[in-house]
């Protein structure tokens, strides 16, 4: 069966929660990341929370009963937030570049698909569904560079590195859409 993709606004995505719950385990238990049933329970807390953000949408890849995969994210408040991993990003663009690329901007959360999904183009018609309605075409993400084919990933879906690692290669990564206006503002190369 063919997935469809399927765009859920707000608290809508909660009646799926147990589902993206499942996904998050199956996409995030192997490495780089090692995340645990406990983790994934914190997910579907967070979701809670997350679903009442500003600007909140979630595409979701349903194939009969069975959701394959998603892409989650909300609008970046105004002022940059400071928990979580933010201050890595601001310290990564700058106050200027954080308030002016970031704040008001579609921020990507999470994006998971199941490891049988993998290689379908899935998870490329997920983050293109979720980034869609992006304000003025300005979506952000960020990620971790021990995930080499992530970075290769959104690298391939057109999205522009916008900061380099830290140098002890733990560090993260923030990455402009691909409609971002600022894309080619980003120093080269990264």
């Amino acid at each position: 069966m063919v997935p469809v993709v399927r765009v859920m606004r707000g608290c809508d995505v909660l009646a799926h929660s147990d589902a993206l719950r499942s996904v998050y385990l199956d996409a995030f238990s192997a490495p780089p990341w090692n995340e645990d049933e406990e983790q994934a329970a914190e997910f579907a807390e967070r979701l809670r929370d997350d679903a009442r953000r500003p600007g909140f949408t979630a595409a979701l890849a349903v194939a009969g009963r069975d959701v394959l995969g998603f892409a989650s994210g909300w609008t970046t408040l105004t002022p940059f937030p400071t928990d979580r991993s933010y201050p890595q990003v601001a310290a990564g663009l700058g106050a200027r570049r954080t308030n002016d690329w970031l704040c008001g901007a579609f921020e990507v959360d999470e994006l998971a698909v199941r490891p049988g999904a993998h290689g379908s183009g899935l998870a490329g018609k997920l983050l293109a569904a979720a980034t869609e309605g992006a304000p003025g075409g300005r979506s952000w993400l960020l990620t971790s560079v021990r995930t080499p084919r992530a970075m290769a990933f959104y690298h391939r879906q057109g999205w522009a590195q916008a900061t380099h690692p830290s140098s002890d290669g733990k560090g993260i990564v923030v990455f402009l859409g691909p409609r971002h206006p600022a894309r080619g503002l980003v120093p080269l190369p990264l």
